[in-house]
Protein backbone atom coordinates (compact mmCIF):
# COMPACT_ATOMS: atom_id res chain seq x y z
CA UNK A 1 0.00 0.00 0.00
CA UNK A 2 2.80 2.42 0.90
CA UNK A 3 4.53 1.86 -2.46
CA UNK A 4 1.25 2.47 -4.32
CA UNK A 5 0.69 5.76 -2.49
CA UNK A 6 4.22 6.89 -3.26
CA UNK A 7 3.72 6.06 -6.94
CA UNK A 8 0.65 8.24 -7.43
CA UNK A 9 1.17 11.16 -5.07
CA UNK A 10 3.32 14.14 -6.17
CA UNK A 11 6.67 14.51 -4.46
CA UNK A 12 5.55 17.80 -2.89
CA UNK A 13 2.55 16.09 -1.28
CA UNK A 14 4.68 13.22 -0.02
CA UNK A 15 7.12 15.71 1.51
CA UNK A 16 4.24 17.52 3.21
CA UNK A 17 2.97 14.24 4.65
CA UNK A 18 6.46 13.37 5.90
CA UNK A 19 6.80 16.79 7.52
CA UNK A 20 3.43 16.45 9.24
CA UNK A 21 4.29 12.99 10.55
CA UNK A 22 7.67 14.20 11.72
CA UNK A 23 6.12 17.23 13.42
CA UNK A 24 3.74 14.88 15.22
CA UNK A 25 6.66 12.75 16.44
CA UNK A 26 8.60 15.84 17.49
CA UNK A 27 5.70 17.07 19.59
CA UNK A 28 6.35 14.06 21.84
CA UNK A 29 10.12 14.63 21.83
CA UNK A 30 10.09 18.39 22.41
CA UNK A 31 9.84 18.34 26.23
CA UNK A 32 13.03 16.27 26.50
CA UNK A 33 14.70 18.18 23.68
CA UNK A 34 14.43 21.36 25.70
CA UNK A 35 14.15 20.31 29.33
CA UNK A 36 16.19 17.14 29.78
CA UNK A 37 19.16 17.94 32.10
CA UNK A 38 21.73 17.30 29.34
CA UNK A 39 19.91 19.56 26.91
CA UNK A 40 19.36 22.26 29.53
CA UNK A 41 23.07 22.25 30.29
CA UNK A 42 23.93 22.42 26.59
CA UNK A 43 21.58 25.36 25.99
CA UNK A 44 23.09 27.24 28.91
CA UNK A 45 26.67 26.55 27.86
CA UNK A 46 26.15 27.43 24.20
CA UNK A 47 25.51 31.05 25.12
CA UNK A 48 29.27 31.57 25.53
CA UNK A 49 29.78 30.63 21.85
CA UNK A 50 27.42 33.30 20.51
CA UNK A 51 29.55 35.55 18.23
CA UNK A 52 32.74 34.22 19.85
CA UNK A 53 34.43 34.43 16.42
CA UNK A 54 32.72 37.56 15.12
CA UNK A 55 34.20 38.85 11.84
CA UNK A 56 36.76 36.01 11.69
CA UNK A 57 37.06 33.28 9.07
CA UNK A 58 36.94 29.51 9.45
CA UNK A 59 37.38 26.37 7.39
CA UNK A 60 34.84 23.56 7.38
CA UNK A 61 36.47 20.26 6.41
CA UNK A 62 34.32 17.85 4.46
CA UNK A 63 35.49 14.27 4.24
CA UNK A 64 35.67 13.71 0.48
CA UNK A 65 38.61 12.11 -1.37
CA UNK A 66 39.81 15.58 -2.40
CA UNK A 67 40.99 16.08 1.16
CA UNK A 68 43.91 13.79 0.26
CA UNK A 69 45.04 16.39 -2.28
CA UNK A 70 44.65 19.33 0.10
CA UNK A 71 47.57 20.51 2.24
CA UNK A 72 45.79 20.49 5.59
CA UNK A 73 48.95 21.46 7.46
CA UNK A 74 48.32 25.02 6.25
CA UNK A 75 45.29 25.15 8.54
CA UNK A 76 47.29 24.83 11.76
CA UNK A 77 46.66 28.44 12.80
CA UNK A 78 43.12 28.63 11.41
CA UNK A 79 39.79 27.97 13.10
CA UNK A 80 38.53 24.67 11.72
CA UNK A 81 35.46 22.43 11.91
CA UNK A 82 35.91 18.69 11.46
CA UNK A 83 33.03 16.26 11.05
CA UNK A 84 32.21 12.60 11.62
CA UNK A 85 35.43 10.56 11.26
CA UNK A 86 37.73 13.47 10.41
CA UNK A 87 39.97 12.41 13.28
CA UNK A 88 41.43 9.77 10.96
CA UNK A 89 43.21 12.69 9.26
CA UNK A 90 44.66 14.14 12.47
CA UNK A 91 47.94 12.17 12.33
CA UNK A 92 48.74 13.58 8.88
CA UNK A 93 47.51 17.06 9.79
CA UNK A 94 49.58 17.14 12.95
CA UNK A 95 46.78 18.75 14.96
CA UNK A 96 43.04 18.31 15.66
CA UNK A 97 40.35 20.58 14.26
CA UNK A 98 39.21 23.40 16.54
CA UNK A 99 35.67 22.04 16.68
CA UNK A 100 34.03 18.69 15.94
CA UNK A 101 30.50 17.99 14.65
CA UNK A 102 28.54 14.74 14.17
CA UNK A 103 24.77 14.27 13.87
CA UNK A 104 24.22 10.97 12.04
CA UNK A 105 22.93 8.22 14.34
CA UNK A 106 24.93 5.43 12.68
CA UNK A 107 28.17 7.40 12.80
CA UNK A 108 27.69 8.29 16.47
CA UNK A 109 26.76 4.72 17.40
CA UNK A 110 29.77 3.12 15.69
CA UNK A 111 32.25 5.87 16.59
CA UNK A 112 31.02 6.66 20.10
CA UNK A 113 34.25 5.82 21.90
CA UNK A 114 36.33 7.79 19.41
CA UNK A 115 34.05 10.81 19.82
CA UNK A 116 34.12 10.50 23.58
CA UNK A 117 37.93 10.49 23.52
CA UNK A 118 38.26 13.71 21.51
CA UNK A 119 39.36 16.74 23.51
CA UNK A 120 38.05 19.70 21.48
CA UNK A 121 34.50 21.11 21.80
CA UNK A 122 32.16 18.59 20.20
CA UNK A 123 28.66 19.19 18.83
CA UNK A 124 26.53 16.06 18.41
CA UNK A 125 22.87 15.37 17.81
CA UNK A 126 20.72 14.87 20.87
CA UNK A 127 18.88 12.08 19.06
CA UNK A 128 21.90 9.77 18.76
CA UNK A 129 24.13 11.30 21.38
CA UNK A 130 21.83 10.51 24.28
CA UNK A 131 21.98 6.81 23.34
CA UNK A 132 25.69 6.36 22.82
CA UNK A 133 27.58 9.15 24.58
CA UNK A 134 28.02 10.36 28.12
CA UNK A 135 27.87 14.06 29.07
CA UNK A 136 31.14 15.80 29.83
CA UNK A 137 32.74 19.21 29.46
CA UNK A 138 32.77 20.55 25.90
CA UNK A 139 30.29 17.94 24.63
CA UNK A 140 27.13 19.68 23.41
CA UNK A 141 23.87 17.94 22.50
CA UNK A 142 22.09 19.68 19.61
CA UNK A 143 18.40 19.22 18.84
CA UNK A 144 18.56 18.26 15.16
CA UNK A 145 15.73 17.01 12.93
CA UNK A 146 15.36 15.40 9.50
CA UNK A 147 12.41 17.44 8.19
CA UNK A 148 10.82 20.91 8.20
CA UNK A 149 13.63 22.89 6.56
CA UNK A 150 15.06 25.89 8.36
CA UNK A 151 18.34 27.65 8.98
CA UNK A 152 18.86 27.97 12.73
CA UNK A 153 20.44 31.30 13.62
CA UNK A 154 20.29 30.19 17.25
CA UNK A 155 21.68 26.65 17.62
CA UNK A 156 20.26 26.33 21.10
CA UNK A 157 16.95 25.60 19.37
CA UNK A 158 15.94 23.16 16.63
CA UNK A 159 18.40 22.62 13.78
CA UNK A 160 17.47 21.07 10.43
CA UNK A 161 20.09 18.61 9.14
CA UNK A 162 19.41 18.90 5.38
CA UNK A 163 20.85 15.37 5.00
CA UNK A 164 24.42 16.53 5.63
CA UNK A 165 26.47 17.31 8.70
CA UNK A 166 28.12 20.11 6.72
CA UNK A 167 24.87 22.08 6.86
CA UNK A 168 24.80 21.72 10.63
CA UNK A 169 28.39 22.97 10.81
CA UNK A 170 27.39 26.01 8.74
CA UNK A 171 24.66 26.85 11.23
CA UNK A 172 27.10 26.54 14.12
CA UNK A 173 29.57 28.78 12.27
CA UNK A 174 26.85 31.38 11.74
CA UNK A 175 25.97 31.35 15.45
CA UNK A 176 29.64 31.83 16.32
CA UNK A 177 29.73 34.96 14.17
CA UNK A 178 32.16 33.99 11.41
CA UNK A 179 32.21 36.48 8.54
CA UNK A 180 33.81 34.08 6.05
CA UNK A 181 33.39 30.32 5.89
CA UNK A 182 35.55 28.32 3.49
CA UNK A 183 34.60 24.76 2.57
CA UNK A 184 37.20 22.17 1.65
CA UNK A 185 36.78 18.45 1.05
CA UNK A 186 33.08 18.91 0.22
CA UNK A 187 33.27 16.88 -3.00
CA UNK A 188 29.48 16.51 -3.32
CA UNK A 189 30.07 13.36 -5.32
CA UNK A 190 29.94 9.71 -4.30
CA UNK A 191 31.25 6.69 -6.19
CA UNK A 192 28.79 4.38 -4.41
CA UNK A 193 25.35 4.79 -6.01
CA UNK A 194 21.87 3.90 -4.80
CA UNK A 195 18.64 5.25 -3.36
CA UNK A 196 19.21 8.24 -1.09
CA UNK A 197 19.21 7.55 2.66
CA UNK A 198 19.32 3.77 2.19
CA UNK A 199 21.37 2.06 4.90
CA UNK A 200 24.07 -0.22 3.52
CA UNK A 201 27.03 -2.13 4.95
CA UNK A 202 30.44 -1.41 3.49
CA UNK A 203 32.04 -4.45 1.87
CA UNK A 204 35.60 -3.14 1.74
CA UNK A 205 37.73 -0.02 1.58
CA UNK A 206 35.80 3.25 1.37
CA UNK A 207 36.19 5.00 -2.04
CA UNK A 208 33.91 7.89 -1.10
CA UNK A 209 36.01 9.55 1.60
CA UNK A 210 39.59 10.58 2.27
CA UNK A 211 40.54 7.43 4.17
CA UNK A 212 39.91 3.78 3.16
CA UNK A 213 38.76 2.99 6.70
CA UNK A 214 36.42 5.98 6.96
CA UNK A 215 33.39 3.78 6.29
CA UNK A 216 35.48 0.64 6.02
CA UNK A 217 34.42 -2.98 5.79
CA UNK A 218 31.47 -3.76 8.05
CA UNK A 219 30.58 -0.10 8.71
CA UNK A 220 26.88 0.70 8.38
CA UNK A 221 26.14 4.01 6.66
CA UNK A 222 23.45 5.79 4.68
CA UNK A 223 23.71 6.72 1.02
CA UNK A 224 23.78 10.48 0.46
CA UNK A 225 20.83 12.69 -0.46
CA UNK A 226 22.64 15.31 -2.52
CA UNK A 227 19.46 17.05 -3.68
CA UNK A 228 18.28 17.65 -0.13
CA UNK A 229 21.76 18.81 0.84
CA UNK A 230 21.59 21.45 -1.89
CA UNK A 231 18.34 22.81 -0.43
CA UNK A 232 20.16 23.47 2.82
CA UNK A 233 23.23 24.90 1.13
CA UNK A 234 21.08 27.45 -0.73
CA UNK A 235 19.40 28.44 2.54
CA UNK A 236 22.81 28.85 4.17
CA UNK A 237 24.12 31.00 1.30
CA UNK A 238 21.06 33.27 1.47
CA UNK A 239 21.22 33.64 5.25
CA UNK A 240 24.92 34.47 5.26
CA UNK A 241 24.60 36.96 2.41
CA UNK A 242 21.68 38.79 4.01
CA UNK A 243 23.91 39.56 6.99
CA UNK A 244 26.90 40.64 4.91
CA UNK A 245 28.74 37.37 5.35
CA UNK A 246 29.99 34.79 2.88
CA UNK A 247 30.47 31.08 2.26
CA UNK A 248 33.11 30.07 -0.29
CA UNK A 249 34.10 26.68 -1.68
CA UNK A 250 37.80 25.84 -2.01
CA UNK A 251 37.24 22.10 -2.52
CA UNK A 252 39.70 20.75 -5.07
CA UNK A 253 37.66 19.34 -7.97
CA UNK A 254 34.39 19.51 -6.04
CA UNK A 255 31.03 19.12 -7.82
CA UNK A 256 29.06 21.52 -5.61
CA UNK A 257 27.95 24.65 -7.49
CA UNK A 258 26.04 26.57 -4.81
CA UNK A 259 28.89 28.69 -3.45
CA UNK A 260 31.52 30.91 -5.01
CA UNK A 261 34.53 28.84 -6.05
CA UNK A 262 38.00 29.89 -4.92
CA UNK A 263 41.41 28.26 -5.07
CA UNK A 264 42.66 26.76 -1.83
CA UNK A 265 46.11 28.26 -2.37
CA UNK A 266 44.58 31.72 -2.70
CA UNK A 267 43.40 31.48 0.91
CA UNK A 268 47.03 31.87 1.94
CA UNK A 269 48.56 34.77 0.01
CA UNK A 270 52.32 34.86 -0.07
CA UNK A 271 53.91 37.45 2.15
CA UNK A 272 56.11 39.88 0.27
CA UNK A 273 59.85 39.38 0.72
CA UNK A 274 61.53 41.82 3.06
Amino acid sequence: MRSIIKKFLPVSVLELVRNCLDASKRSVEIPNAYFHPWRKETRQQLVKYKDIHKNQRCFILGNGPSLKNTDLTRLKNEVTFGMNRIYLAYPDMGFPTTYYVSVNDLVIEQSAQDIQNLSQPRFVSWRGGKKWLQPEDDLFFLYTTYTEPNFAKDIRNRIWESATVTYVALQIAFYMGFKEVILIGVDHNFETKGKANTTIVSQGDDPNHFHPEYFGKGFRWQLPDLEKSEIGYKMARTTFEKTGRKIMDATIGGKLTIFEKIEFDDCFPQRPNN
